[in-house]
């Protein structure tokens, strides 16, 4: 148990940093309806480009800029692939995926790990001050959140909402659709890339494989933030919010069950079987309200 507490610092840590991917998941999921597999690519991108740049001598901030732009490219790519060639979003996502990898190991080099220590560069975040993780990582939670509340309450923010409720009236209201799109896909995975770069500096080194499965890390965040909060989360920014919450609760849970005994290489299974089951409770939950409407009636 005294074990368990101890983890937790870093379980929230480390959920607020995947927390902010997961509301880029949102953007593309729930905002655009879209199912975007490009993140798994553009966060170990994110990582990539900022480890890189600070090798290079660049400032933290102008390196976790260069990762926002290249997962600015990495939307863009897949939105080109969707909009422009025809490609359904899913494939289009799996493709841009495919070439980030190589694209990826170009950028470090053809090495598929490097280092990033707090000793030697002076990084905003880190696990060795959890206590400090934890603010920046809220600091930035607060950032993004308000830009994004106040993009989506602009014009374009409302067409982009527009595009995912109802793509052919959208259309019919003189609204770019396609541009919409590639915009989302855009801002989506340029968050995404922005957790790669803080879960860099957090764990201390960029992996080519960091990415992998986190677009199912992503989604059980966000569904277990809406199953858990929607009822009391009505504005979009606490929507928001409710995602890094969830990433919050997916981590803590995480901890909880590697503590029981779970076999560190069941997770990925166990992430699954955790979003199958929070995707389920909403249809569930439907099918009861309408069997129970179908016995009062009768």
């Amino acid at each position: 148990m005294i074990g368990l507490i101890n983890a937790l610092p870093g379980a929230v840590a480390q959920g607020i940093i995947w927390g902010i991917m997961a509301m880029g998941v949102y953007i593309t999921f729930r905002i655009l309806d879209v199912a975007d597999l490009t993140v798994d690519g553009s966060m170990a991108t994110g990582g990539a480009v900022m480890v890189v740049s600070m090798t290079m001598g660049m400032n933290v901030w102008v390196a976790m800029l260069m990762a926002l732009v290249a997962g600015c490219l990495a939307g863009l790519i897949t939105g080109i692939f969707h909009t422009k060639f025809g490609i359904p979003a899913i494939l289009a996502g799996i493709l841009t995926q495919l070439i980030l990898y190589s694209v990826n190991l170009k950028i470090m080099s053809q090495r598929s790990n490097i280092p990033l220590s707090s000793n030697n560069y002076k990084i905003l975040i880190s696990l060795r001050y959890l206590q400090s993780a934890i603010v920046v990582g809220l600091v930035f939670v607060v950032i993004i959140i308000a830009v994004m509340y106040w993009f989506f309450g602009t014009e374009m923010g409302h067409s982009l909402r527009a595009t995912g409720c109802n793509q052919h009236m959208a259309r019919a209201n003189g609204i770019n659709t396609e541009r919409n799109k590639i915009i989302g896909l855009v801002i989506s995975n340029a968050l995404v890339a922005l957790s790669g770069a803080l879960l860099t500096q957090y764990q201390g080194f960029a992996d080519i494989n960091m990415g992998r499965g986190a677009i199912v890390i992503g989604l059980a965040a966000v569904i277990i933030g809406e199953v858990i909060f929607d009822r009391i989360f009505k504005n979009f920014a606490l929507k928001l919010l409710a995602a890094v919450m969830g990433g919050v609760i997916y981590y803590i849970v995480i901890t909880l069950v590697l503590r029981m005994g779970l076999n560190a290489n069941d997770l990925k299974m166990f992430s699954a079987l955790v979003v199958a089951v929070f995707l389920g409770i909403p249809y569930w939950k439907r099918k009861m309200a309408e069997k129970k409407v179908t016995k009062e009636a009768v």
